[in-house]
Formats: C-alpha cells, structure tokens, sequence
C-alpha cells in the first residue's frame, strides 16, 4: 500500500516535471510568463490509478438493497474525503478499510461512474440515469455533480424516451423538495400538454400532478374539450378515489366548451355520466354563459373567475400562427381573426387584429408614440429589441365589459423535436413584458429560437370578463 498522501506528491512531482518543463507554483502569472497546463494528463492519470487500483487504501463494497449483489470498487481515502464530506466522515468512523454503502438497484448500478466523477470531475449522462446520479450527489453532498445533473434535466426535458421522463423527474423533485426542477417540469409539461396527453406518459401523472396542470391557465393545448377527454382517460385508467375524480373534473373549465359539445358529453360521456351531480351546478351556469351575452350575465354573476378564463388554446377560434422568414430583416406585420368570446352568444362575431413585429422597436421612452393624426407609429433602430404589438382593426360596442390578452407563444426544436419555448402575455405590446427574446441572438442561423433560420410563433387572443357593476341584484 502507497500511503495517499505520498501518492499525491508524487503525480504533483510527475506533472511540474512533465515534458522537462519546471513550472512554478504562484497565485498570479508574471508578466510576459507562459503558463503551461497539463492538467488533462493528470486527470488521465487518476483515471488509470482508480481503474487499476493502484495505491487503494480503502475497499468500497456497494451492496444494492433487496438483492445479494455486491460491487467493489478499489478507491483512495484522500479522493473521497477531498470531494465529499460524508465520505470523510464514514471514513473517519469505519474499523476497516472495508466501507460498506447500501443502495438502491438503480443507484448501484451508476455508483462506478458517480465514484469516476470524483477522480476526473466528468461524467457521461443518460435520460434513465439523471435520477440515481442526482441521488447519489445529493446523498455524498458531491454539490457540483448535483447542480450539474439538475442543469441536464432542464435542458432535456424534451428529449425523446420510449416511456416519457418528466413526469417522473417532476414526482422526484417533489419528493426530494427541488423546487427549480419541478417548476422546470411543471411548466414543460404545461407548454406541451397537447403533445404529454397523447403519450404513455399522461397516464402516470399522479393525483397531485393531475391537480396542478388543472387549475393552471397557461396551459397551451387545443381547446378544452381536449382536455376533458384526457382526464377521462386518465381516470378511467387509473381508477381514482371519487373525491379526486370530483376535483377534476370541477376544474375543467366548462363555458370554455361550446353548448353542442357540452350536449354530447351529457348522453355520452361515461365520466359525465358517473359523477353528472357533482358538476350539475357549474354546467346550469355554464349554459345561461352561452345563452346571455356577458354584459347582462355579470349584472348577476362574477365573471373573472377562472371558469371564464380562457387557457392558451391553439384552435382557430383563438389566434393563428406566424411564421417569420429572416426575422432581423425589417418589420413585418399580418392580420388575422377570432371570436369575440366564448360565449354562444358571440359565436358568429369576429375580431380582426392586426399584428406587427419589429426586429428593433426603441423603448416607450425614447420614441414618439402617436402622429399628428392619432395613428401609432413604428420606430426603428438599431439598438432596438424585438417586438409584437397587436391592436384590433376597429372597436367595437361588444368589447363593453371585455379586456383583451394577448398571448405569443414562442416555438422551437430542442433534440430534434418542436417544443414551446417561452409563452409571453400582454395587453398591447411586448415591450410590457420587459424581457420579450431578451436573449434570443436572431442573427445566427443556428439560434436556439429559429426553426430553419424562421421565428415560429402563434398569436393568442383571449378575452377576459370583468364585472360592470359592484352590487349584485
């Protein structure tokens, strides 16, 4: 046996000497000096010693739990102690050179490439592999590997796996209490629900997962009929208590389902069906929704509750999406319509918006907002940011007791796959958002935000109920 120490010195030796150079130890370069960085060849070394066991002072015998299977790992106490405090401390407290660790299959089965990663500080990462590495630097307080696997996480949460991943990460945020990690995956799965209801996935989400994406108005999907039918679904599979299934389905959002849907769903949904009682009094209101216009509907009832709230639908109804060619260029601008409302009562009306986007639009501050003619208008520069600004094409008596948000939902192909990227909602402008593509380098071809050099975005009009008076009759 080498003792760790003496080991140590040793390859410090072996690198000041590497190549006949002498090298100097100092905290600062001296001027004109050249520093000379072996540093690779070091770490290959260390490599090698944890590979062949060479020098070992301590026997590492990583029992998996509920099995017989043991693997043995030849390792130096001073690498151990140097990267995690919990192994000075098992260390200090052993009879023997034999440290014993239990872990669980998964765990085990990674914890050669978790113990490679305190010799070489890198490590190759697997979607089935995040979990248990994530565990084990968490469990060894090894901080760097943690945060490093948590990053990972949220960069591939739209990476392809043949039974979904981030539902699973999600459940195992909220067990371990990273709340970064779980609002990372919460708001992918809100994003992309359309695409995380059509995949195996969506049947293991669990109660409290079901419960949040829910009562969620960001949701990007294409309406709310579709929603329903993937609770039933998820239900209908999992088999949940009554009171759960009572809570879902009080959340669904019904005056956002036209009356002739809603109709069918009475005779023919199994789910409706079951528990009609428990939704009895949210559909009677949701059908005087359809049958009064908002304005005589919010003399009598509140109509900023989040049943009259639209989520961010993708149907035509609701906004159009806009592809821009070589988005840097000049501003472009196009005009496109939706309903009025959810309400059959504005079935038939339609709003014509016009959009405009600007790769460089000035600040409020620094520009002339209106002409002499009252007309808003554009201002270009080349310190500008990007910007959308929607107005509608003419007013309109019906738009009494209505605000209108706007919704721009940004698209993008992360691991070959067109995801949601960022979702911005406004009441005119953009420049309200204060950090519209703040980020985004349009210029590149290759950016992150361009599909095919083209800024893919979808355009969201949703009208928003407020009451007209304060005193309920």
């Amino acid at each position: 046996m080498i003792c760790p120490a003496t080991l140590f010195v040793v390859l410090a030796v072996q690198m000041v000497s590497v190549g006949g150079a002498a090298l100097k130890l100092e905290g600062s370069v001296e001027n004109g000096a050249t520093v000379l960085n072996h540093s690779m060849t070091l770490v290959q070394r260390l490599e090698t010693l944890l590979a062949q066991g060479n020098g070992s002072d301590v026997i590492l015998r990583i029992v998996t739990l509920s099995t017989d299977e043991v693997k043995v790992i030849q390792a130096h106490s001073l690498v151990l102690s140097l990267q995690s405090d919990v192994f000075t401390e098992l260390l200090h407290t052993a009879n023997s050179s034999n440290l014993v660790v239990r872990e669980s299959a998964d765990s085990a089965a990674v914890f050669d490439k978790f113990i490679r990663y305190l010799y070489c500080g890198d490590i190759s990462v697997h979607l089935g592999q995040a979990i248990p590495l994530h565990r084990l630097a968490s469990k060894y307080h090894v901080w760097s590997l943690q945060q490093g696997v948590t990053r990972y996480m949220t960069q591939h949460l739209s990476s392809d796996s043949p039974t979904g991943h981030v539902v699973t990460w999600y459940q195992y945020a909220m067990k371990i209490g990273d709340m970064t990690l779980r609002n990372s995956c919460l708001q992918y799965l809100s994003w992309n629900l359309s695409s995380v209801i059509q995949s195996s996935e969506w049947r293991s989400v669990s109660e409290e997962l079901l419960m949040s994406l829910m009562q969620r108005s960001d949701l990007v999907l294409q309406n709310e009929l579709e929603l329903y039918e993937a609770l039933e679904a998820w239900i209908s599979h999992n088999q949940p208590a009554d009171a759960v299934a009572e809570n879902a389905l009080q959340a669904v959002r019904y005056s956002m389902i036209s009356p002739q849907h809603l109709f069918r769903l009475q005779k023919q949904s199994p789910l409706m069906l079951k528990y009609r009682e428990s939704v009895r009094d949210l559909l009677f209101l949701t059908f005087q929704f359809h049958a009064a216009s908002p304005i005589q509907l919010a003399k009598y009832f509140t109509l900023n509750s989040s049943l009259f709230m639209p989520r961010n639908y993708l149907s035509p109804a609701w906004g159009s999406p806009w592809v821009i060619n070589n988005p840097t260029r000049d501003d472009r601008s196009f005009s496109f319509q939706t309903q009025l409302g959810p309400s059959g009562h504005d079935a038939t009306k339609r709003v014509t918006w016009n959009a405009l986007f600007s790769p460089r639009w000035l600040p409020l501050s620094m520009r002339a907002t209106y002409s002499d003619h009252g007309s808003l208008q554009p201002t270009r520069t080349d310190g500008g940011l990007p910007r959308v600004i929607i107005t509608p094409a003419n007013s309109s008596p019906d738009f009494a007791g209505v605000s209108f948000q706007k919704t721009v939902i940004v698209l993008a192909r992360q691991q070959g796959k067109v995801v949601v990227r960022h979702v911005y909602s406004f009441h005119q402008s953009t420049e309200e958002t204060g950090n519209f593509l703040l980020d985004a380098d349009l210029q590149r071809r290759a950016s992150e935000y361009l599909i095919d050099s083209s800024l893919y975005l979808h355009v969201i009009v949703k009208p928003i109920y407020h009451s007209l008076v304060t005193t309920r009759k």
